[in-house]
């Protein structure tokens, strides 16, 4: 609310004289009423004009540019204007730039592993039957008491999600529990199912990308815990 408008207002809801108000806050009346008027000099039909290219400008950008940013543009329509001003114009009209949230990979490739084959040959179709092929990945998740940690398993046939667990720590136990949880709604028995992932380094997979699970255990350097950890939050079966 400018300060013009809060002397209208002092007036309109508290029936306070626009003298006493004009007074009380050190402005002059002959500008109180020029306000009220309005005014149509040149330079404020010029600042009204300025302001709605601002919020256009600002709106077709979806909100992301600043007032540098707002200010090139500008000059670039042929306007002569600082960048104080379109950033002061841009407060009174509560145009606020959104920072672009940056997204940040939570699988990191481990350079020590051995490559394996390609099993899946990147054909993630969907399949004729249940438990041939199995998919999975981790995913980090913004709160607000913080960031949460995902990890899901996909079945290729039904895309449907077999297992799931979510923790706050990215880790090998995270990973290994939402395969567990998989087997076991599976009932258990799932062997020569092709589990396929990105090559990282987590969920104790660091020697493959992909698995053929045998009973509650995968090819490779470990073996599945016969329990869940108990800081991890398991999505079925446990």
């Amino acid at each position: 609310m400018s300060l013009a408008a809060l002397i209208a207002a002092q007036r309109a809801e508290h029936g306070i004289p626009h003298a006493v108000s004009c007074r009380a806050l050190g402005v002059s009346q002959a500008w109180f009423y020029k306000w009220r008027r309005g005014d149509g000099s040149p330079r404020r039909q010029r600042r009204k004009a300025l302001a709605a290219t601002i919020s256009y400008l600002f709106h077709k950008h979806k909100q992301t540019y600043g007032s540098p940013r707002v200010t090139a543009d500008l000059r670039d329509m042929g306007w002569q204007v600082s960048p104080n001003t379109v950033a002061a114009l841009m407060r009174e009209q509560g145009l606020v730039a959104r920072r672009k949230r940056r997204r940040h990979g939570t699988t990191k490739p481990d350079k020590s592993a051995r490559k394996a084959p390609d099993l899946l040959r990147r054909d993630f179709s969907p399949r004729q039957a249940p438990n041939v092929a199995w998919v999975g990945d981790l995913t980090e998740i913004p709160t607000d008491e913080g960031k949460l940690q995902l990890a899901s398993i996909i079945d290729l046939h039904s895309r449907r999600v077999p297992g799931f667990a979510m923790d706050i720590h990215h880790d090998a136990a995270l990973a290994r529990a939402a395969l567990c949880v998989a087997i076991a709604v599976r009932g258990g028995s799932v062997a020569g199912v092709i589990f396929h992932t990105d090559q990282g380094g987590e969920g104790g997979f660091n020697l493959s990308s992909q698995h053929r699970v045998v009973g509650l255990s995968v090819v490779g350097r470990q073996a599945l815990p016969p329990v869940f950890s108990t800081r991890v939050i398991c999505g079925a079966g446990c």
